[in-house]
């Protein structure tokens, strides 16, 4: 019994030590970081989209925005910034999975919980990203995700897996239009005093939750597709997705919207990383 207590404080006593240093105002700091660091991804995501509209080639998704990254000065320091900083956001959403909304009734408590789960996997997913570039593994994202797809099919069930995985990121572009038309994602923000500024980052995420919205249903519907069609080639990622919409007539102006929109959305980013609630 004497051991079985003595696990039992030793548990708890873990998970007291590393709830407090998920809250420690240094670990916090460096997490918000990693909203700033989104916000530079988007930002560049959203220039290669305007470029790729007049013409230009590139690739506009996470590694072609990464490989800009990289060609800045200094370029390698900033994408090992990038991996820690990510890496901290994703492991502060993951203790809010377990330590945080305690306030919350039973039903909210799991729908947040399940939310900032969701988050975490993207934050961490990123600080991968940035990791494996910075180690020199700089394979075409869009070749990823059609070998990704490819093996998936070729598993039992693996046609389904897609089929959901399509409709899931096609549902959360919904979410996140919606979330910016309704203005929902204010409510994770302490909002500036000034006015202008106030008002600045409201239009911002408006304007950055629709495009990226529209961004992700695009890319869901294109997982759908290729599945349909067992074609997994077709499953080229974010590029791939926004390159679709340049064959569409007005594609031009659709990709230009949607080049804005992500860099709006970036810059709405680099203010949530001072404004976010985090406590």
């Amino acid at each position: 019994m004497n051991g079985e207590n003595t696990i039992k404080k030793d548990i708890e006593g873990a998970a007291g030590a590393a709830e407090q240093a998920s809250n420690s105002r240094a670990f916090v700091a460096v997490a918000r970081a990693g909203f700033a660091v989104s916000g530079v991804l988007h930002v560049l995501i959203g220039i290669i989209s305007i470029q790729l509209a007049f013409g230009d080639s590139g690739d506009a998704d996470q590694g072609g925005a990464i490989a800009q990254l990289a060609a800045q000065p200094a370029g390698y320091a900033l994408i090992w910034i990038g991996a820690v900083a990510c890496l901290a956001l994703g492991l502060w959403e993951a203790s809010s999975v377990v330590f945080g909304y305690r306030q919350a009734t039973a039903r909210k408590r799991l729908g947040k919980k399940l939310a900032a789960g969701g988050r975490g996997i993207v934050f961490l997913a990123l600080a991968a990203g940035f990791a494996s570039f910075a180690l020199g593994n700089r394979k075409d994202s869009g070749d990823s995700t059609s070998d990704a797809s490819a093996r998936l099919m070729q598993m039992p069930g693996g046609s389904l897996l897609l089929l959901a995985v399509g409709a899931g990121i096609a549902v959360t572009g919904i979410v996140f239009a919606v979330r910016g038309v309704l203005r929902s994602f204010a409510k994770r923000l302490v909002l500036p005093a000034s006015r202008p500024l106030r008002t600045a980052t409201v239009v911002l995420g408006v304007f950055g939750h629709v495009a990226k919205g529209i961004a992700l249903f695009l890319l869901g519907l294109l997982f759908i597709v290729a599945t349909l069609q067992s074609d997994p080639e077709e499953s080229t990622g974010l590029d791939g997705a926004l390159k679709s919409v340049l064959a569409q007539p007005f594609g031009i102006y659709a990709l230009v919207f949607i080049g804005v929109g992500l860099g709006c959305y970036g810059i709405y980013l680099v203010f949530k990383s001072r404004l976010a609630k985090m406590d």
